[in-house]
């Protein structure tokens, strides 16, 4: 599978936080060829089943990409001279500073497309002039005269970014909603992978809605799917210009680990073993409240289910210039088929000895 169009096509494919179906459309054609399922559940999420070879019942492990990516929503329609302008707000954690120039498209009842624009510098006052555009400045200007905008877009429609895909150096690539469809694509290349490899567990790949805003696809297939334990696979930040701290990991130098409270140590431990079996380099990364990823609303569904977390380093987060490195996403689908490969009749027992042992010795 060539993975730059494969992460083309899931990149330049709209998937506003909360109005998933065309990327929902498109990763159902995609993951098809390698499951034995393929469903929706009532709050959007896709759910693609691949079962195992282990006798029933079997235990699930899910595996949860969101598919989302944070976007823009009208607000206002305003005239101007006979034209059509949308004022509109962020869905997700959009920064206002990346926002001016940007080339949009406008879910209405058609898509057009459009352009994020204000006043040039020269025409501002001069208190305004070196200052960011606030939404309340920034206008979406489609070309069409205040008719037409009103006949085909309605307050409350979602407008999604538009950019290519587009080769860097090496194996770097830079786009928008690469949070989290570089996931997604790791994601794919795994259940590829697994078509030649022999698994007990059932696999539950579940690319998740509304993670921008609410963990809500995390929540509801955590719920709904009763898997056994699951993983997370998302982005953390990768190193660049001012960004070389703690929890900032190098692009193109393999998968991060995550450990904190959202992670079970013994998923955290099996993914290194996983990762140990492969000569595969890995990172650990660490989180000491909420991660801000499914790895939450995993871990507290039902019962509690045993999460891991595995993220690809990124940089330029939640712009529309994110830039990932191809090796780590092939690196993240092929450590996640080793992992699943390795699960046994034997595996949730040992998480729950070796948590009882790890008490025991606390208690000393």
């Amino acid at each position: 599978m060539k993975i730059f169009k494969l992460l083309q096509t899931l990149t330049e494919t709209a998937g506003p936080s909360g109005f998933e179906h065309d990327i929902a459309d498109v990763v159902a054609d995609l993951w098809q060829p390698y499951v034995d399922s393929v469903t929706r559940d009532r709050v959007g999420n896709l759910i693609a089943l691949k079962q195992g070879q282990g006798p029933d019942p079997r235990p699930r492990l899910l595996l949860a990409a969101h598919m989302d990516e944070i976007a823009l929503m009208v607000k206002q329609i305003v005239a101007h001279q006979g034209n059509g302008f949308l004022r509109v707000t962020n869905v997700g954690g959009v920064d206002v500073r990346h926002l001016y120039g940007q080339m949009v498209v406008v879910q209405g009842k058609r898509n057009l497309p459009g352009v994020l624009g204000s006043l040039p510098p020269h025409m501002l006052p001069e208190d305004r002039k070196d200052r960011p555009f606030s939404y309340e400045e920034l206008v979406v200007d489609v070309g069409l005269p205040l008719a037409e905008v009103e006949t085909a877009v309605a307050v409350g429609d979602f407008v999604s970014f538009r950019q290519p895909l587009r080769k860097l150096q090496g194996k770097q690539v830079t786009g928008k909603a690469l949070d989290n469809r570089a996931s997604l694509t790791a994601v794919t290349l795994c259940l590829e992978y697994l078509q030649n490899r022999s698994h007990t567990w059932d696999v539950v790949a579940v690319a998740t809605c509304q993670e921008e805003t609410r963990l809500l696809g995390a929540y509801t297939s955590g719920h709904s799917q009763r898997p056994a334990a699951a993983v997370a696979i998302d982005v953390t930040f990768g190193k660049g210009n001012g960004a070389n701290g703690e929890n900032v990991f190098e692009l193109g130098d393999g998968p991060v680990l995550d450990l904190g409270p959202n992670v079970h140590p013994g998923m955290f431990q099996a993914l290194q073993d996983a990762a140990a079996a492969l000569e595969m380099k890995v990172h650990t990364g660490t989180h000491n409240r909420a991660s801000g990823t499914d790895a939450f609303g995993l871990q507290i569904a039902r019962d509690g289910i045993p999460t891991g977390l595995l993220s690809i380093p990124l940089r330029n987060m939640h712009t529309m210039v994110e830039v990932v490195d191809t090796a780590d996403l092939e690196r993240s689908g092929r450590l996640l088929s080793e992992f699943i490969t390795r699960l046994d009749d034997k595996f949730l027992l040992k998480l729950t000895d070796d948590m009882m042992a790890k008490a025991e010795i606390s208690k000393q």
